[in-house]
């Protein structure tokens, strides 16, 4: 069973972000750049499939500038066998990121795609349900738990009332959340062995997808500054507060 993975390089999760000057964007100059924390969950779940046996081969595959790259030498790092990268300049938008693992999904041929839940850049969370409308496969979102039969995946998810567990018939979908799995920490040898893997590079035009953006981002701003809180002297001048001050939205 061949397993495909999808990471995007993003801003790393323990930089503060600042919005550009005109408002156009975050800025991302002299800024640490990682893997999206979602995908490296869904690489560690591929790799670890691979490791128990239930799979035979990981790619890895990213969308973006020529520096994810570097993204993708991670995921090969953690043990993905191969990298696709599909490179373009274009700002990409869940709908176009999801037509383009859809066309390197059909020239693969995956029996399963786990990606991240969400990017932590833009929150979306679109990416693989649209992948699956695409594609017309069976999915399940927000993964905790994954298990791998024959012909079929029991997934385990997380919903607002607690878990549900699922059975699907492959090849599906499946986003992971973030108690699926703790990723490894990727060594030395391991990033030395993963310049030597495979990573090939495509154009979206090889694939015959426009990744054209349909949305303008019309302006990006800073959250408002949160006020300082204050301390009461008893429960009564909470109360009292409460009562007077809090407002109920």
């Amino acid at each position: 069973m061949k397993v495909l993975t999808a990471v995007k390089r993003v801003v790393d999760y323990n930089v503060k972000v600042r919005v550009k000057s005109d408002q156009s964007g975050v800025d991302i100059g002299n800024v640490k750049m990682s893997m999206n924390p979602f995908d490296e969950i869904a690489t560690e779940a591929a790799v670890r499939l691979k490791e128990a046996g239930k799979a035979s081969e990981v790619v890895a595959v990213s969308c973006g500038g020529a520096q994810s790259q570097e993204t993708l030498r991670t995921a090969l790092a953690i043990g993905a066998d191969r990298g696709v990268l599909v490179e373009t300049d274009a700002e990409l938008q869940p709908l176009a990121v999801a037509k383009l693992l859809k066309a390197v999904v059909d020239k693969e041929q995956p029996q399963l795609v786990i990606l991240g839940k969400q990017a932590i850049d833009d929150d979306a969370g679109q990416v693989g349900q649209l992948l699956a409308a695409l594609l017309d496969w069976p999915q399940a979102t927000f993964a905790s738990e994954i298990e791998i039969g024959e012909g079929a995946a029991v997934v385990t998810r997380e919903v607002d009332g607690g878990l549900e567990v699922i059975s699907l018939r492959l090849p599906a979908i499946v986003t992971t959340d973030l108690r699926l799995n703790e990723p490894r920490y990727v060594t030395l040898p391991n990033i030395m062995k993963a310049k030597k893997k495979p990573l090939d590079t495509l154009r979206p035009a090889d694939l015959g997808v426009d990744p054209a953006p349909r949305l303008k981002t019309l302006k990006v701003v800073e959250p408002p500054v949160r006020k300082a809180g204050v301390i009461v002297p008893d429960v009564a001048a909470l109360v009292e507060k409460l009562k007077s001050e809090a407002k109920v939205i």
